[in-house]
């Protein structure tokens, strides 16, 4: 194994061997995400952003953590440690392995700023170009394996934190609405979450939160 593949290994088995893991799934409709996407992508861009699915997911699940403090939570023994800042990391797949380089204080950012940290974080990744701090201090994480299109992925925490969001892929399917069939643009979303302080209807209530923002985004934000 190289030097990171190391790393990696010995920070799943912890993260497996001290939280139980618990992971429930979403399906959620990215219908009128994308037709934003799509229409604000060429002023995104002129701004320096990138406008994509993760700039919209990063920020329904930094609001979301907002209303939902203890899924940005760490565990101390007995005690449940409350971060004040939101810290999301996003999980970058290279070739030599996995890095998650993380947006801070996510909360107080527009969706063009999360935009262009997300750009800004990958590209660097990518070029080996992230200083330590870069990748330290994240309070939650997303992963996404829909961009390799996997329908779902079941992550593993990544410790000290309680709680990672998986992304499926974002693709057409049939769904029934108002007893008609019709064509929707839709994604599976998972949370792994950390059973020693989370329960299903917590896990479940951020994700309702999350699922909520995306699907009736507000185009003018």
């Amino acid at each position: 194994m190289s030097v990171m593949r190391k790393k990696i290994a010995e920070h799943m088995v912890m993260s497996k061997r001290t939280s139980p893991h618990v992971h429930s799934a979403f399906e959620i409709d990215f219908t009128k995400v994308d037709e934003i996407r799509k229409a604000r992508k060429g002023e995104y861009e002129k701004a320096g952003g990138k406008l994509t699915y993760m700039s919209f997911i990063t920020k329904a699940c930094a609001d979301a953590l907002k209303k939902v403090p203890i899924v940005n939570a760490s565990v101390d023994g007995a005690d449940i440690i409350f971060k004040k800042d939101i810290n999301i990391g996003v999980a970058v797949a290279l070739d030599w392995g996995l890095i998650v380089p993380v947006v801070k204080n996510a909360d107080k950012m527009s969706l063009l700023e999360i935009s262009k940290a997300i750009a800004d974080v990958a590209a660097r990744a990518r070029e080996k170009k992230l200083k330590p701090e870069d990748v330290q201090g994240g309070t939650f994480t997303i992963t996404n394996p829909g961009v390799f299109g996997a329908l779902f992925g079941m992550p593993i925490i990544s410790q000290p934190q309680v709680a990672i969001v998986g992304v499926g892929a974002v693709e057409k399917r049939p769904v029934v609405l108002d007893d008609a069939v019709t064509i929707r643009l839709r994604a599976y979303m998972t949370i792994g979450y950390d059973h020693r302080v989370i329960d299903g209807a917590i896990a479940d209530e951020f994700m309702q939160v999350v699922k909520k923002m995306i699907e009736n985004w507000d185009a003018a934000a």
